[in-house]
Parts: structure tokens; C-alpha cells; sequence
């Protein structure tokens, strides 16, 4: 969904360190303390600016992955080449450790962009990154007002039986989490799935070998907009997996920009139908994607490796209970 921004302050005000957040009494409404330290929150936002009068996207990577590996060589550079201005945000330990100290990361990128650029923003994550912005809109409702359009690619909203089998005996906290039927996802899905003023857009596919099943991804209650695009019926014989959707699947990027670009969530009769016939999305260069997807799925297998295992799931927090 498009919204005017400030007038001239969205170039200069995304670059990093251009603009501080400036002093202003605590709203009643903004939720539980944030307990990571704010150098650790500053030092995880990377900051791109861009034109005036586009609504700026706030980047959040996938489960074992960083803005690096998820993003860099893809929705990074789509969005230099359309002079978008964006951030991305950096989760502790490569998205494993507990998701509800990884929502205070993504919180604090919310609302340093609204006070860079005076307007909206959106957000768009990759699987878990698709999902950890609903718990911070969920317990830190000041974020409500600030976000425009929350888009998912293959997110994790409700969980997957794949995480279930990883976990037996012990896994990484943040799969725990993750888990179908989680206490987590019992606590997120608890009351509205989204919120009034907010367009969500959940892009997902039959072929998700990590989300399972995939319409675990899928959102339906609440009073945000909501649109659930299986990506084969926006393109049909269209094929991906959990990892192309985040990183490179063209209907998935055309998708998301129908919903960054126009009012309300995406929409099948409006997007940018070439994509369907397209290997990759804007920004990528094919000569080196095997390079920087083999780079990506060794990094993925390493974190899987070298994460500690915890024995249970993460206590709730104390607002969470």
C-alpha cells in the first residue's frame, strides 16, 4: 500500500546515522520494555536511502540466515535498482535464538524508520522474518500505526511439522518455537491474527519442503487485509521451494511489489503476469546465483551444525503469559 512521506526526508533520512530519532514522550501504548541493548539493536540495522514518496521496506531474513545471505544478492539490489529506500535487520545468532528477544530487534527497526522518515513503512521477511513481525505488532501495539503492508514469503505464521521432527529429542530455540502447536504459536495465534490498517500479503507454495504444510503460512482472522496467494494460482504450473520464494522466485517479487505499489495487499488480477515466465527476479545476476545460492545453503547446513541445542522450548516472556 503506497502512503506519501514526509516531503524530503526520505532520501537523506534512511542513510545510516543521517537522521536520529528525536526525544519524544513515551507513548501509553508501546508495550513491554525492550531488553537488548540498544548498541546491539543499533549495530543490526543497515540503513539504504532512496526516492521520496516510496514507501521504505524494512528486510527481515529466514531461520539460520542473515541479511546478507538472504537478501544481499537479491531484494538488496532489486531495491538499488528501483531507488527504493530499505533497511534490513540482523536477529541474534543467524535467526536461531529465541524469537521473542528477535522480535525486539525487529520492534526497534519499526519504529527508528518511522521516526527517520516520518511516514509508513513496510516489512517484508522470509519465513520466520515473514513471521516475527506478527508478535511485534501483536505485544508492542505502538508498531500498528507504523507499519503499512506486512508481507510474508513463505512465513512460518503457524508453525510446521518439519521443526516437530527436528526437535526430537533437542533442537536450536528458535525452531522450537517454530514447532506445530507450539506454546509460542499457541500465545501468537491467541485472539487476531492481524491488525486494522494493515495489508497483509502471504506468499506461499505447494512445493515448501520446510513449512508443512504449507498453508501453515496462510493468514485469516482479524481486521487487517489479508490476501493468501498460493503462487500456482497466480501462475499456474508455477514450481518453488521455501528458499527460492525468499531469495530469488520472480512471481514472488512481482507479488510483493503489487502489494508495496498499490492500496490494500496483492492481488492475482493485478500483478506483473511477464514474471511468470521469468527464471529470476529483478537484481539478480544469473551469472553468479549458483554461486550465491551454494554460499547460502552452506551457511544454512553450518548454523544447523554449529547452533547449541537447547532440550525445551523457551519459557514465555512475562508479558507473553
Amino acid at each position: 500500500m503506497r502512503r506519501s512521506l514526509a516531503a524530503g526526508l526520505l532520501s537523506a533520512a534512511l542513510l545510516v546515522g543521517a537522521l536520529p530519532a528525536p526525544a519524544a514522550a513515551v507513548p501509553a501504548d508501546t508495550g513491554p520494555a525492550l531488553s537488548v541493548d540498544k548498541s546491539k539493536l543499533i549495530a543490526a540495522l543497515k540503513c539504504n536511502g532512496g526516492e521520496a514518496g516510496r514507501t521504505p521496506v524494512l528486510l527481515v531474513p529466514g531461520t539460520t540466515l542473515n541479511p546478507e545471505l538472504n537478501f544481499d544478492w537479491n531484494w538488496t539490489q532489486a531495491f538499488l535498482l528501483e531507488k527504493r529506500a530499505f533497511c534490513s535487520i540482523e536477529l541474534p545468532e543467524q535467526a536461531m535464538a529465541d524469537v521473542q528477544v528477535a522480535a525486539e530487534y525487529v520492534v526497534f527497526a519499526i519504529r527508528t524508520m518511522r521516526a527517520r522518515t516520518g511516514g509508513k513503512i513496510s516489512v517484508i521477511g522470509h519465513s520466520q522474518g515473514g513471521m516475527i513481525g506478527r508478535w511485534a505488532l501483536k505485544f508492542w501495539p505502538d508498531t500498528r500505526r507504523m507499519v503499512d503492508d506486512l508481507i510474508g514469503l513463505a512465513p512460518s505464521n503457524h508453525g510446521t511439522q518439519a521443526a516437530n521432527v527436528l526437535c526430537n529429542p533437542d533442537c536450536a530455540p528458535a525452531i522450537w518455537q517454530q514447532r506445530e502447536g507450539s506454546e509460542f504459536n499457541r500465545v501468537l495465534d491467541d485472539g487476531p491474527e492481524t491488525w486494522s490498517g494493515i495489508s497483509y500479503t502471504v506468499l506461499y507454495t505447494s512445493t515448501d519442503g520446510v513449512i508443512v504444510p504449507p498453508e501453515n503460512s496462510r493468514l485469516t482472522t482479524g481486521q487487517g487485509e489479508i490476501a493468501n496467494v498460493l503462487l500456482s494460482d497466480a501462475c499456474p504450473g508455477h514450481l518453488s521451494d521455501h528458499l527460492a520464494i525468499g531469495t530469488y522466485d520472480a512471481v514472488s517479487h512481482a507479488l510483493a511489489l503489487d502489494a508495496l505499489d498499490h492500496p490494500g495487499p496483492a492481488r492475482v488480477d493485478r500483478f506483473d503476469r511477464a514474471a511468470c515466465t521469468e527464471p529470476t527476479q529483478p537484481g539478480v545476476n544469473r551469472q553468479f546465483m549458483a554461486v550465491h545460492y551454494t554460499r547460502m545453503v552452506a551457511a544454512i547446513a553450518g548454523t544447523i551444525a554449529g547452533t547449541p541445542h537447547v532440550s525445551a522450548e523457551p519459557e514465555l516472556a512475562p508479558y507473553a503469559r
